[in-house]
């Protein structure tokens, strides 16, 4: 069975039909930039020239970087507009995709299921946790495969900032950071985390995970278990798609 994902990301909007029983996606993917600023209208007009790209007709599902409460309500918008705020997503996306049944769902929460069903935490049992490093730091928090929704672990305040200000990707890029340096960055961010929650496995997603080699080896004195996610930047997408074809 194939169903459209959407991830809508900080920096591009990405999308393309999902299959389910592979876990992949069943096309090359389409991307655009996010807009800016990243208003709900706008952001909606990037959705539909994705979905619009491939001619899709079904459900669809679509990651939001923040809180999402009820598969459509947006409670925080950390990284694009504060229009975004106590909008109903699952409305205002399946009018812009001309009545398409829509179901909206955090950005790392989508993640992380893809990545317990299909990826890194399949048969992982106790206390997992999918962060996603990008423009944010995105976090999924799963107690015997559960997810606990809308954790956003990336704004722990970490050194008297947003964690997300010193670890994520963006911050890497921002501050010209070396892999070693932003190593020990992340590393003081896991720690943390850990302290918090005690998980036996942290699986690394979003880009960056794509050149695990070049971090994860640096990253030492962590108890839990450190994996690249295996789904890396497409796991939002597969995770959307799941929830869409639930519809919830």
């Amino acid at each position: 069975m194939e169903i459209f994902g959407v991830d809508i990301g900080g920096s591009g909007i990405k999308g393309a039909p999902v299959d389910l029983d592979k876990g992949e996606l069943a096309q090359e993917r389409c991307k655009v930039l996010t807009p800016h600023p990243a208003t709900p209208d706008a952001v909606a007009d990037g959705v539909k020239q994705v979905v619009d790209h491939f001619g899709w007709t079904g459900p669809v599902g679509v990651t939001f970087p923040g809180v999402v409460t009820d598969g459509a309500t947006i409670r925080t918008a950390a990284n694009v507009d504060k229009g975004w705020i106590d909008t109903d997503a699952r409305v205002l996306l399946g009018d812009r995709l001309g009545g398409l049944p829509v179901t909206v769902v955090n950005d790392a929460d989508a993640a992380g299921v893809a990545e317990m069903h299909f990826g890194a935490g399949r048969h992982h049992k106790g206390t997992v946790i999918v962060l996603t490093f990008g423009t944010g730091i995105g976090s999924a928090l799963f107690v015997d495969g559960v997810l606990v929704p809308n954790t956003e672990l990336g704004h722990l305040e970490l050194k008297g900032h947003d964690a997300e200000k010193r670890a994520s990707s963006k911050a890497k890029e921002d501050h010209d950071l070396s892999w070693d340096e932003w190593a020990r960055r992340v590393k003081k961010y896991l720690a943390h985390v850990e302290m918090l929650f005690s998980p036996e496995l942290f699986v690394i997603g979003g880009g960056v995970s794509r050149k695990a080699h070049k971090f994860l080896p640096k990253i030492e004195g962590i108890k839990a278990e450190i994996v690249p996610a295996h789904l890396q930047n497409d796991a939002g997408i597969v995770g959307a798609a799941m929830r869409a074809a639930t519809g919830v």
